[in-house]
């Protein structure tokens, strides 16, 4: 069960999702595997493409900051549906955290766990381009 704490904060930083088009909020908490936590909400623009997932806006952080070791990543949408990430999240999560706890969370407290490579089976990193 997800510790009430963070739930809040991945709550919080839903909430503060700019995602004006879609109305989908979406917020994610990546933990590090000292505890930290770097959070991070999806922000779209009106080039679609352009969208960025909150998944990757916690990834980069973290990234950024100089993290390379990470536990688990929490997503929490703002309907009563998991949120899996998307296929550029995987591959991202796959590159930079191929071992890591993916929890799927819904505000009424379901909750749902998976391993990044149950959800990318099969996937390409850097073994196949050596």
């Amino acid at each position: 069960m997800v510790d009430r704490n963070i739930f809040r904060k991945i709550q919080d930083i839903r909430n503060k999702a700019l995602a004006k088009y879609s109305h989908f909020n979406v917020g994610a908490g990546l933990e590090t595997t000292d505890g930290k936590l770097y959070l991070g909400h999806n922000i779209e623009s009106s080039s679609y493409g352009l969208t960025i997932c909150a998944e990757r806006v916690a990834l980069f952080k973290a990234l950024s900051e100089g993290e390379r070791d990470f536990r688990r990543i929490y997503i929490l949408a703002n309907n009563e549906e998991f949120c899996p990430p998307c296929g550029a999240c995987r591959q991202l999560l796959i590159d930079y955290a191929p071992n890591i706890e993916v929890i799927l969370l819904t505000d009424s407290g379901a909750e749902k766990s998976y391993r990044i490579s149950e959800l990318l089976p099969e996937a390409f990193t850097e073994k196949r381009l050596k």
